[in-house]
């Protein structure tokens, strides 16, 4: 089987597309087309990144034998992504494969999330440390420290930290769309 053609494999797997693909990896869906049909080859580098988003490792992806699914994930498994405004920590290397996402989403003081457009699936949240405002529509809910929300993902939604110092939160996203 050829690079592209497995790549390809585990990306529909995870019903990703490859626009999607691409924005977690930092890449034009241009090149994950290219990539799929064996037009071009990537780094190591490149193909470490697209596979951990594909919930897999450069040991999986060229073992020719079945490998027992991690059940049990630490720091170093975790994918991490730092902006100016949050660090967001994909808790489970293999989740778009899976049926929900967990994240740990550390928000900056007076930051907030990218509005997410309305989309099938649910999704929760838990308030670790500090507080929210969760826009859900044309609503909004303030939800403090030990609090959590769940809600259908069929309105636009994104949070906000109001404060100065840093809210924490997990929030889980099914079928997974982070």
């Amino acid at each position: 089987m050829e690079l592209g053609e497995k790549i390809k494999q585990l990306r529909l797997q995870c019903d990703l597309t490859q626009e999607e693909l691409a924005a977690r990896c930092e890449l034009s869906k241009g090149y994950i087309s290219q990539l799929e049909n064996d037009l071009t080859s990537p780094s190591i580098a490149t193909l470490k990144d697209i596979l951990m988003a594909l919930g897999s490792s450069l040991k999986e992806f060229f073992s020719e034998v079945d490998v027992d699914e991690k059940v049990v994930f630490s720091e170093q498994d975790f994918n991490e992504k730092v902006t100016e405004d949050s660090v967001l920590n994909w808790l489970v290397p293999n989740a778009q494969k899976n049926m929900m996402e967990p994240i740990h989403l550390v928000l900056n003081a007076h930051a907030k999330t990218e509005q997410d457009v309305p989309h099938e699936g649910e999704e929760f949240g838990y308030v670790l440390q500090g507080k929210i405002i969760l826009y859900l529509g044309k609503k909004k809910y303030v939800v403090k420290q030990g609090e959590s929300f769940y809600f259908e993902a069929d309105k636009q939604h994104y949070i906000e930290n109001p404060q100065e110092e840093k809210a924490v939160l997990i929030w889980v996203s099914s079928p997974p769309t982070f």
